[in-house]
């Protein structure tokens, strides 16, 4: 596409957005996905429009509407067509399988007769329609084989690797139960973030971390030199199980919540959460271990039993100052993954309660997989020349 009309297409979505504000952001979408699309056949043609080049692939072949039901309303999309070359808007393409995962999960409920009206009236509104039993179950299954694919993929080397875990609502046996989301993501040898792997199970024993670990190694995954996790009892076990002698760091924002609930009164939990700041902010673990010290003396006759619990525990929130200065902020917590949990969140509470774990399961594997691709050809994450 000209370089001319690129700008138009910004100045049109600068125009919406100072004219209208956050109420324009549809229209703004609208537009880029529209432009966005225009620039990717040009691409996949090797020629822009009315362009003569002997690299031509294909030609246009005008634009097809297409009518795309998001979070910000619907998206009138001019969806650009070929003749002599197959095509089909990558961007588009990305951005609807978490729609079509949501959908679902709301149809699901909507045939089973677990939803209430809302879901019923969200489901038509998305869909278009009312929905049958096998409709929903061959469009699941068409989903399904796309992201099973994604979560089987091979694997490689993935020098720090951060684990977590998230609940969600399910119908199980006929009753609702929290469903466990266990999460894996790595750091690449390039620096670049990779979501590894995703598993839903009704809790976080042991027996369902070791299955999940032991499926990312079978996979592939190797060359684990750091983990990054909160301190769950079953998760311990099946990280040691699992990856015996890799150095282990503990969250250090959990760290502080636990230490707080240890704190005797309420006024001193700023000034407890502080001074462990400090000891986190420290140049290297001597130091850090010194601040420690001096917290422990500040509370042992104040607060006994804060000060036993931080002489357990904070030096498992201490591995990090292992690694090089430059990779302490991003690997001393599970933050990296937590954000991925809001954004996750974001979407499941949409659906709010679901009819079953292969339903959680398929929504959030859609979510992960658009992350991941965004992270694997984003910038880097960590700058590894200092590994």
């Amino acid at each position: 596409m000209p370089h001319h009309d690129q700008s138009t297409a910004i100045d049109d979505v600068v125009h919406l957005l100072a004219e209208h504000g956050f109420d324009g952001m549809a229209q703004a979408i609208q537009t880029l996905l529209n432009e966005a699309m225009k620039l990717e056949r040009a691409a996949a043609l090797g020629a822009a429009p009315y362009e003569r080049t002997e690299e031509r692939r294909g030609y246009a072949n005008g634009f097809k509407p297409k009518t795309l039901s998001t979070r910000l309303g619907k998206l009138q999309l001019a969806v650009p067509q070929t003749r002599g070359v197959e095509f089909y808007p990558s961007a588009l393409e990305r951005g609807e399988r978490s729609e079509r995962a949501l959908k679902l999960a709301l149809a699901e409920m909507y045939v089973q007769g677990v939803s209430t009206r809302k879901v019923a009236e969200i489901t038509r509104e998305l869909c278009g329609s009312e929905v049958s039993s096998a409709q929903v179950s061959r469009a699941a299954e068409l989903l399904d084989e796309e992201l099973t694919a994604w979560r089987n993929r091979p694997l490689g080397a993935m020098p720090y690797v951060i684990l977590d875990a998230r609940y969600e609502k399910v119908r199980h046996g006929g009753s609702v139960v929290d469903c466990a989301v266990l999460l894996a993501i790595g750091v690449t040898p390039e620096g670049q973030r990779s979501v590894l792997g995703v598993s839903v199970s009704l809790s976080e024993a042991e027996v369902h971390w070791r299955a999940f670990l032991q499926s990312l190694i079978e996979r592939g995954l190797h060359g684990v030199q750091f983990i990054v996790s909160d301190d769950h009892a079953g998760l311990k076990q099946a990280r040691k199980a699992c990856f015996p002698g890799v150095p282990w760091q503990r969250c250090q924002f959990h760290l502080v919540q636990n230490a707080l609930s240890h704190v005797p009164k309420i006024a001193l939990r700023g000034e407890v959460a502080g001074d462990l700041r400090a000891v986190w902010n420290a140049p290297d673990r001597h130091e850090a271990e010194r601040q420690l010290g001096l917290v422990v003396s500040k509370y042992q006759a104040t607060a006994p039993g804060l000060t036993t619990w931080l002489e357990a525990n904070v030096p498992e929130g201490l591995t990090v100052f292992a690694l090089p200065p430059a990779h302490r902020r991003r690997l001393r917590t599970t933050n990296a993954i937590e954000r991925l949990n809001q954004e996750i969140k974001r979407r499941t509470r949409v659906a709010t309660l679901f009819p079953h774990e292969a339903s959680l399961l398929r929504l959030v594997s859609a979510i992960l997989q658009e992350t991941s691709e965004d992270w694997e050809t984003g910038k880097v994450y960590l700058s590894m020349e200092t590994y």
